[in-house]
């Protein structure tokens, strides 16, 4: 299913006074005068997402901005925000979750998922989940080498198998790595360390604790502490039953009247003989109580040496854990590590060698890896190549550098300190914009505008594989225009047939290609000024996309080539349907 930002509500925040915004799949172009308003609502969504606040958002005159946005994930499970909220025990219902951000002319930043409070941490783990925020001064992901390789992975699904059974493997060599550590701490601490467990074992292993003891103590005690109740209540329940003139002797007397008339009647005959049976049964039960009354026995010896022992358990409880059976547990764990300090050497090869055999293990895995990446690396740039022409940047070229420079037969030790949590590959997204200039990191070669379709076409491609519900443009075309700015225009519409996308622009050509068209005004009201939102209409649309291609004045001839322009964009979309 298509996953979306539903809606969007905008309180007190900048010069917006009060805004809802309902959304629809596909792409939604916003436009607008310069000073509108349209970059504030990206700002208000880069808050929602966990962003850093400030109080000059609160609009003048109020107590606190509001924002609040609705997204539709659906109930399939599938969805990297499931995993999210599990980990922070957050609700989703109905495939449903909504972000909530207060921020107050005080300072304080309040946030919600689902309506409970979270920490601004949380709400941008799960911001990130669900916004995906690009501008042309936004560049920090696509130049962040973890993020290239990330990608790459996502690319080729093989490269994500491989790497979810390395990831296991690499997870266990760090934990065996921890104990090696930790073992290997210097002499003087190890002889304390050993001092301290070897105090704390003898006064476990004096208590002399029993499982489950502190559970049979106290009930024990409870009885002890509840002898008279129980005693006074056993022998009332003996006393009304047994005797002249108690209960059995009168259930005696009923039963024997209907007994000696039964023949009479069938209706005397079945009860005469339940009421034997009862009679029977109480009689019983009497005898029952009386023994039990005779077994009953106080002991206030017994009681004292309750209290005693449980007030042990207690002291040792502060010490040692909550239960004698955690007690006991931890009283096995320390025996193991005495004997671990005490054959220090021993465990310390063990280890390493348990160490050596995992990394074995993982280095097979991560060569695994090394060779899938390159053949997805080779596929990636024949396939960025092709998208980058029809961005005009035919004499551009891009490609995948790997840094690792591993030989076949690498020593154990060299392994182990190549492996990472991406295997032993760290690589780099390399590019020239010019023929016969050598290639160089991204950040380092291009400008805004080739940035800006290098992005385009990376996320073009990955929108899928990432999964983000609402991928969000601001401006990202500013600077291009002609044939640039329609496959621009084009790249735009097509990521939004994989994942609902919000955009700003200026440009006619991305305009005629929204699926939805939203446009940004500012008004002036009771003498404060005031973002709005104008949804509109196929009649209007043709007059906005006409006065950003010719300026203010709508002339015939403006309005005739917005009609094309429109036109040209519906044949292009229903060519990639």
């Amino acid at each position: 299913m298509i996953r979306l930002l539903t809606e969007l509500s905008i309180k007190n925040f900048a010069i917006i006074d009060d805004i809802s915004m309902t959304f629809n799949e596909g792409l939604t172009v916003l436009t607008g005068e310069t000073g509108a308003g349209k970059s504030i609502i990206i700002d208000a969504l880069t808050l929602l997402a966990g962003g850093r606040g400030s109080v000059d958002y609160v609009r003048h005159g109020t107590d606190k901005a509001e924002i609040e946005g609705l997204f539709t994930i659906g109930e399939q499970q599938e969805h990297i925000i499931y995993d999210v909220s599990d980990n922070f025990g957050i609700e989703i219902d109905d495939g449903m979750v909504v972000l909530h951000r207060t921020m107050t002319k005080g300072g304080k930043s309040i946030c919600r998922v689902n309506g409970k409070l979270v920490t601004l941490a949380i709400l941008r783990e799960f911001g990130q989940t669900l916004i995906d925020i690009h501008s042309q001064h936004e560049t920090q992901t696509l130049m962040n080498n973890e993020t290239h390789i990330r990608l790459l992975d996502l690319f080729d699904e093989r490269i994500i198998q491989a790497k979810e059974d390395y990831t296991a493997l690499f997870n266990k060599y760090r934990e065996k790595v921890a104990i090696y550590n930790e073992l290997s701490e210097d002499d003087q601490a190890s002889a304390h360390r050993l001092d301290l467990l070897q105090f704390q074992l003898k006064e476990l292993e004096e208590a002399n604790l029993s499982p489950d003891e502190d559970d049979t103590l106290e009930k024990e005690r409870d009885y002890l502490l509840n002898f008279e109740k129980i005693h006074k209540a056993v022998q009332g329940a003996y006393d009304a039953l047994y005797g002249d003139q108690r209960g059995i002797d009168w259930l005696n007397q009923a039963q024997l009247s209907l007994q000696e008339n039964k023949s009479y009647d069938p209706f005397i005959a079945e009860k005469a003989e339940q009421l034997t049976d009862h009679f029977f049964q109480v009689e019983e039960l009497s005898y029952d109580l009386r023994d039990f009354k005779d077994s009953l026995h106080y002991d206030v010896n017994r009681l004292n040496d309750i209290e005693a022992r449980l007030h042990l358990i207690q002291q040792l409880k502060r010490k040692y854990g909550a239960t004698v059976n955690d007690m006991l547990e931890y009283m096995a764990h320390i025996e193991d590590e005495i004997n671990q300090l005490q054959n220090k050497d021993f465990h310390l090869e063990r280890v390493m060698n348990e160490i050596n055999g995992i990394v074995k293990d993982a280095w097979l895995e991560a060569e695994q890896m090394h060779f899938l990446r390159h053949e997805a690396a080779a596929a990636l740039e024949k396939q960025i190549h092709s998208e980058l022409k029809d961005l005009y940047l035919e004499h551009t070229t891009f490609s995948i550098d790997f840094q690792a420079d591993v030989s076949a037969n690498v020593s154990i030790d060299k392994k182990r300190e190549l492996l990472n949590k991406d295997g032993f590959d760290t690589i780099k997204f390399m590019i020239s914009t010019n023929p016969g200039e050598p290639l160089k990191e991204l950040q380092k070669i291009v400008s805004g505008g080739e940035l800006s379709r290098i992005m385009l076409v990376i996320k073009k491609i990955f929108a899928k594989q990432q999964g983000i519900t609402s991928v969000i443009f601001d401006e990202v075309d500013t600077g291009v225009s002609g044939r640039v700015a329609q496959g621009m225009a084009e790249k735009i519409y097509q990521i939004a047939t994989a994942a609902q996308v919000l955009c700003i622009s200026h440009l006619p050509q991305v305009a005629a290609m929204a699926d939805t068209h939203e446009r940004i005004v500012k008004r002036e009201h009771d003498g404060r000024t005031t973002t709005e939102i104008e949804h509109l209409s196929e009649k209007e649309v043709i007059e906005e996309i006409s006065r950003m291609m010719t300026g203010a004045t709508l002339t015939d001839s403006a309005l005739q080539h917005g009609e094309n322009l429109l036109s040209a964009a519906r044949n292009f979309k229903e060519s990639v349907k």
